[in-house]
């Protein structure tokens, strides 16, 4: 219709415009002849003109009164109330519930988050953080014209709405943070008001938006955590954004060179090009950003000296160039600079003395330098005038006495200088350190005594002492470290007994006292220590007996009490923990060697106790030891005694029989109603379809049927009715009661938020290399967790005790299933899930020998659920598999999970387990690789010799996964995407590499050697 109407309605206002303004009136020149016929020409033009303006202005209003009805008809209505109603509609789950849609006009002005301007339309439009998830309206601008903020961060907003934000021509903030949009972004230019930009954690792909040197009004340019763009270079027009005051840009796929004409942009405070692949030296001109607050260049690949004009940087508060090739020393103008605070260096090449200028420093509160090239003495009052946070040091060539001053502000959380070459003793100032949660002062030429107080620091997750010179008892007061969670003081001088005191310590994770001169009793009360994983005390002096009491040690991993002056029997109760290492040998140990840990192949471990014997002989494995003598007259005399006694309880029990019989059906009675009772006290939530009746779960966890005890619980393997055999974990009673709040005593129990979300967030986990969680009970008394049953163990008893023989293509077969699970938790969950102890216990095999990743985020609600941070009390891991920098942050991170996993490859590679007496002391199976791989016979070497010969190639391409996934340096490790890929790259079986790797393989069953056992 205005197609049709608008050529007309244009050409009568240009006739009206030109009837209205008329040309100036000309007086003709009088002529007799004419004035007559001209007198009347003029009037009857008048007269025509007249009703031509007329008409024309009546047309012209009419039109004008038409046409608004006619856009009315064919466009759209941009009503903004109408717009709030399209919002509510898109989010499922009514997570706008404050926004009353029924307030009247202009009632969302009053709405939370919106703010209106003086005529009633929107300018700003908040939405952080308010759990959104669904697809936002594309086509917000022409509802809110004059919309300036626009704010939809930390929500999961879907759609195509970025593009039509382009319309927006009058915004000057946008805000996308931490809503993980993937796809391109359009080109920004159109936006020229702009002032903040943050588009942090998303995943945008293609170019990146070069556009943004356009907006020349910018302040904030904050592209931080973007990994899926293409390759980009910083362009030399940056400088164009003169205005700017913070630019992150880290972790957004930057390379090249770092341009020097963004010593220009003297406007900059906050400074962040961190986590990128940027080459060449650090530009010279950055000096010249005199209002700089924070620079921050680490985990780049940059080379060169830091600049001397750094010292410029006046306002510098933080100062982060770690994880780079930077030679040279530091400069001493940065360790003069007035407000520094932060100064991290640490992971590169830099050489020469830290500045003594740097202990006048009245604001550093951290300082870490460790992995360099460093050399002298530390200045010895380093932190007399500044609260000093955190001191690290370490893997320099550092010498001298340790400073005396770094703990005067009282507030010192951090101090690491293992691996230099300090001498003389520790300060007894350390002692009064008390917020101390970190100390690490091992591979040094220490000596002396250790301070009384270091050993009692209340605060203290880590006391790392190994490998000194240092003498005299470990104190009492260790009993007051109740966060303490690790030990290492193996290779001193220690002398004394080990005081019982340390079963105060209830934190432990981590004992190695090893290699010392201690004597005396192991203590009887370390077995009340329920959360050790680690005992190490081999190459001591301890005499008397095994305590039987570290039975109770249910999450022991390594056991170590060889070279002892121990004696007496090895206990029965032992039996029931079966760690991944255990070692009695050379003691003076004497009787029977348990059955079943010859059975689980450690014979090796007994060597060296001439009293050992075995009761029969099992399997050629166990010939080192003498049957144990069966002929002594004393024990027959005892068997006549022990039948007759048994004869006379027989008798006695059958008369008893009859007459309690009645009342055991009414316990059974009582009994069934007990458990009857029990299963309706349970809160049940089901992850997956599974038909069973709760009541025969409870009632089928017997001994009989426990399959594993661990130190989070013990494990039943129980049939259902229906013929499904599922796994129960019953989460230990102490453990679990912690887990559950009773609020005024109700007796309805409320399942601990923490234990809740993790167990929720693997219930919803949907992925076969994953272990399926069906359900969970939680009552009172306990929690249970109810899996999927995996008929073939885990890898470990697979790998190590000759249950069966797994052929390469299995073996390889099951790495690529365990990688496509960890980078499912890592890149396919939002947000991303960190397993933090992978192992090979803890990947289970079905009955195809298809991995799954089991036990990952359990373990550490169980840490946590006493309410203290598990990152400054308890480290996730097991020993063998932690990453190292561990030693250095409490945080873990995904490149922790490809250590561990770098660590199970080389397991699946070598046969090896991740710690063996062959490697040396105090090695592991990275250390024994890494000294064997410089050739090509080494190389060999290391290979498992069990598997076939014409699989070399593939297991040596295998091996060097696994050697970069265990690079002491997280940057350089493959994330588990690129592992899959290069997994993929080495199978064995070509034809295999056209299948999805999302699809389920069927693995065909390894030749069984053994029955392995049921976990």
């Amino acid at each position: 219709m205005i197609p049709s109407i608008m050529p007309f309605y244009i050409l009568l206002l240009l006739l009206s415009a030109s009837s209205a303004t008329p040309p100036p009136y000309v007086k003709p020149s009088p002529s007799p002849s004419l004035s007559l016929s001209n007198k009347y020409t003029k009037m009857a033009s008048s007269s025509s003109c007249s009703s031509k303006s007329t008409l024309l202005y009546l047309g012209s209003v009419l039109l004008c009164l038409m046409i608004p009805c006619c856009f009315s008809q064919s466009m759209p209505t941009y009503d903004q109330s109408h717009f709030f109603t399209l919002m509510k509609a898109s989010f499922p789950g009514n997570p706008l519930s404050d926004w009353d849609l029924n307030g009247g006009s202009g009632a969302f002005c009053n709405f939370t988050g919106i703010t209106c301007n003086g005529l009633g339309q929107v300018i700003e439009f908040d939405v952080t953080g308010r759990s959104l998830s669904g697809q936002f309206p594309s086509d917000i601008c022409p509802y809110l014209p004059e919309l300036r903020a626009l704010r939809l961060g930390f929500n999961k907003i879907r759609g195509s709405f970025l593009s039509s934000l382009m319309n927006c021509s009058l915004l000057e903030e946008l805000n996308l943070t931490h809503i993980y949009l993937p796809g391109p972004v359009p080109d920004l230019s159109p936006l020229k008001s702009l002032r903040i930009l943050d588009m942090s954690y998303n995943l945008f792909s293609g170019e990146f938006p070069i556009s943004v040197t356009n907006l020349t009004n910018l302040e904030v340019l904050n592209f931080n955590e973007n990994g899926e763009f293409k390759l980009w270079e910083i362009p030399e027009n940056i400088s164009r954004l003169g205005k700017l005051k913070t630019m992150i840009l880290t972790t957004c796929k930057l390379k090249g060179k770092i341009p020097p004409s963004i010593g220009n942009m003297t406007s900059l405070v906050d400074l962040e090009l961190s986590g990128n692949y940027l080459r060449g030296k650090i530009p010279k001109e950055i000096g010249n950003l005199r209002n700089l607050l924070g620079l921050e260049l680490y985990y780049n690949n940059l080379v060169g000296s830091i600049p001397e004009e750094l010292g410029n940087l006046t306002e510098l508060r933080d100062l982060d160039m770690s994880v780079n090739q930077l030679t040279g020393e530091i400069p001493e103008s940065i360790c003069r600079l007035p407000h520094l605070e932060v100064l991290q260096l640490y992971n590169n090449s830099l050489s020469g003395e830290i500045p003594s200028s740097i202990e006048n420093s009245t604001s550093l509160v951290i300082l870490s330098l460790y992995i360099n090239y460093l050399s002298g003495e530390v200045p010895r009052n380093l932190g007399q005038y500044s609260n000093m946070i955190e001191l690290e040091l370490s893997e320099n060539h550092l010498s001298g006495p340790l400073p005396t001053a770094v703990c005067r502000g009282g507030k010192l959380m951090y101090f690491l200088v293992l691996k230099n070459a300090f001498s003389g003793p520790i300060p007894s100032s350390y002692a009064n350190c008390l917020t101390l949660l970190r100390f690490r002062v091992s591979y040094n030429h220490l000596e002396g005594s250790i301070p009384e107080g270091i050993l009692g620091l209340p605060h203290v997750s880590i006391i790392d002492l190994s490998y000194n010179n240092l003498s005299g008892p470990i104190s009492r007061t260790i009993g007051n470290a109740k966060n303490l969670s690790e030990l290492f003081m193996e290779n001193n001088n220690i002398s004394g007994v080990l005081p019982s005191e340390i079963s105060r310590a209830t934190n432990l994770v981590k004992i190695d006292l090893s290699s010392n001169m201690l004597t005396g009793p192991i203590p009887s009360e370390i077995g009340t220590l329920r959360k050790l994983n680690l005992l190490m005390l081999q190459n001591n002096r301890f005499n008397s007996l095994i305590p039987s009491s570290l039975s109770s040690l249910k999450a022991l991993n390594v056991l170590d009490v060889s070279n002892n002056l121990l004696s007496g029997k090895i206990p029965e109760s032992l039996c029931e923990l079966l760690p991944n290492s255990i070692n009695f040998s050379n003691n003076r140990l004497s009787g029977p060697v348990p059955l079943s840990l010859i059975r689980g192949g450690l014979v090796e471990s007994f060597a060296g106790n001439p009293g050992l014997c075995v009761s029969v002989y099992l399997d050629s494995s166990d010939k080192p030891f003498p049957v144990c003598p069966h002929n002594d007259p004393r024990r027959k005399l005892n068997s006549f005694w022990a039948i007759g006694i048994s004869a006379a309880i027989i008798i006695l029990g059958a008369v008893l029989f009859f007459k309690r019989r009645y009342s055991r059906e009414r316990a059974i009675m009582e009994h069934d109603e007990s458990m009857s009772s029990l299963f309706f006290s349970y809160d049940i939530k089901s992850f997956h379809r599974i038909s069973f009746d709760q009541k025969e779960i409870t009632e089928a966890m017997i001994d009989k049927n426990i399959v594993g005890r661990g130190g989070s619980g013990t494990v039943y393997k129980i049939e259902l009715s229906s013929g499904e055999v599922v796994a129960v974990k019953k989460l230990s009673g102490q453990s679990a009661k912690k887990g559950f709040i009773s609020e005024d005593h109700n007796p309805h129990p409320i399942l601990d938020k923490g234990l809740k979300t993790e167990v929720e967030t693997l219930g919803s986990i949907r992925h076969k290399n994953i272990v399926k969680l069906y359900c969970y009970f939680s009552s009172l008394d306990c929690s249970l967790l109810v899996y999927e049953y995996m008929p073939n163990g885990n890898l470990y008893d697979a790998l190590h005790k000759g249950f069966v023989h797994l052929d390469w293509p299995t073996r390889h077969r099951i790495a690529l299933g365990i990688a496509q699970g960890l980078a499912y938790l890592h890149h396919d969950l939002l947000p991303a899930i960190i397993h933090r102890d992978i192992k090979s216990t803890n990947i289970l095999l079905n009955v195809n020998y298809q991995p799954k990743v089991a036990d990952f985020g359990i373990a550490k609600v169980l840490r946590a659920r006493g309410g203290k941070d598990s990152t400054t009390t308890v480290i996730a891991g097991t020993y063998g598999y932690l990453a190292p920098e561990y030693a250095y942050s409490s945080k873990a991170t995904t490149k922790c999970d490809v250590y561990s996993f770098g660590v199970v490859l080389m397991e699946l590679v070598t046969g090896k387990k991740p710690v063996e007496t062959e490697f040396g002391e105090s090695k592991n199976i990275i250390y024994w690789i890494s000294s064997k791989v410089d050739s090509k016979e080494g190389t060999m070497e290391v290979l498992d010799k069990r598997l076939s010969g014409s699989f070399k190639d593939e297991m040596v391409q295998v091996l060097r996964i696994a050697v970069m996934c265990t690079y002491a340096n997280p940057a350089l490790r493959p994330t588990m995407n690129e592992v899959v890929q290069q997994l993929i790259e080495a199978d064995p079986d070509r034809f295999e590499l056209t299948k999805s790797s999302s699809k389920t393989k069927e693995l065909p069953s390894p030749k069984k050697t053994k029955k392995p056992p049921e976990v």
